[in-house]
């Protein structure tokens, strides 16, 4: 008996990691219909048509409606008394304290198919997902790197052609091979990109805030502590449109994302997911890595304007300043 016996289809963050796991169950069980969303997507309820007892969620925040629930961020962990619900009906709760979703997939399916031609890109996976790409690394820019920025709800296709490549045991040399155009474009944009983002960024008390709003630009938190140097802790991305939406990838909703500078000599100390949901409930991720989306007043319903993201970024600044004592980790 399988853990994917009654499972039709996957509900997978869009990123490298949630695509993994996703292709961990493809390969698990072919039939199953992979969806790709966003983890602001679950939290608003904009896709519960589509997740019932018949649907595993990867990489994303728990549904108590999903038949199988898979993830590894602390602030998506399910209660207790959740947890005990969601069993007592009939779900599979696979949360794991691993480096990635990923991994997790990895660890629950292994012993029911042979999973070797993952092998070589698993530990990848594992290293951009938790900060631990060396700061040589990820400036070399290698090809995996490449593939895991080419990786975005903007292009579903390219979404689904990757994953069912790894889902099909395609190596991971004639993965690239195949999306050789597509990397080398990428490679010959990060440029442009560098000098964008170093205009674009400020440090201010050890974070270093990197404003691409109404941009059409987004980046990762590794490309801005790269550049910002160690006199960063850590980052704040604010990305989207003031116009946008969260179910238009064309035109994503402001939003920030926070991360730990992962190539400093010291590992960081701060609780970072603390200030994704210190103005969002439904922020979340990492203590390293996570994300909100930017909030008007709480007194003034009403739609995001520029000034917001200013109003924002002064909260949390206060908060981080704070950091000695309301930030450290339990």
């Amino acid at each position: 008996m399988s853990v994917l016996d009654g499972i039709e289809r996957v509900i997978a963050d869009s990123d490298l990691d949630g695509l993994m796991a996703a292709a961990v169950l493809k390969a698990s069980k072919p039939s199953l219909e992979i969806h790709f969303s966003h983890p602001a997507l679950i939290r608003s309820g904009s896709i519960d048509y589509l997740i019932d007892e018949k649907t595993a969620l990867c990489d994303l925040p728990f549904h108590p409606k999903c038949g199988l629930y898979l993830d590894h961020h602390m602030t998506n962990k399910p209660t207790p008394e959740q947890e005990e619900t969601f069993l007592a009906r009939g779900g599979i709760c696979h949360w794991r304290d691993t480096p990635s979703a990923a991994r997790a997939a990895y660890d629950l399916m292994k012993t029911e198919l042979d999973l070797s031609h993952l092998e070589e890109v698993m530990p990848i996976v594992d290293a951009l997902d938790s900060g631990g790409v060396s700061f040589e690394d990820f400036m070399a820019d290698g090809p995996v790197i490449r593939l895991s920025r080419s990786l975005s709800l903007k292009d579903p296709q390219h979404l689904q052609k990757v994953m069912e490549q790894f889902a099909q045991g395609e190596s991971l040399d004639d993965i690239l091979e195949s999306h050789k155009d597509r990397l080398n474009q990428l490679s010959a944009e990060r440029a442009n990109e560098v000098e964008a983002i170093s205009a674009a960024t400020k440090i201010i008390d050890g974070l270093a805030i990197c404003d691409l709003s109404n941009s059409g630009l987004r980046t990762n938190g590794y490309l801005v502590t790269a550049l910002a140097g160690p006199e960063a802790i850590a980052c704040c991305v604010i990305h989207g449109f003031t116009d946008g939406s969260i179910e238009n990838p064309q035109r994503p909703a402001l939003g920030a994302s926070f991360y730990a500078n992962s190539f400093r000599d010291e590992d960081n100390p701060f609780d970072l997911s603390r200030l994704a949901t210190l103005l969002d409930e439904s922020g979340g991720g990492h203590a390293n890595a996570c994300g909100c989306r930017i909030q008007p007043p709480i007194n003034e319903p009403r739609n995001v304007e520029q000034d917001d993201i200013i109003r924002n970024l002064n909260q949390w600044l206060n908060l981080w300043s704070q950091r000695e004592t309301k930030l450290l980790r339990n």
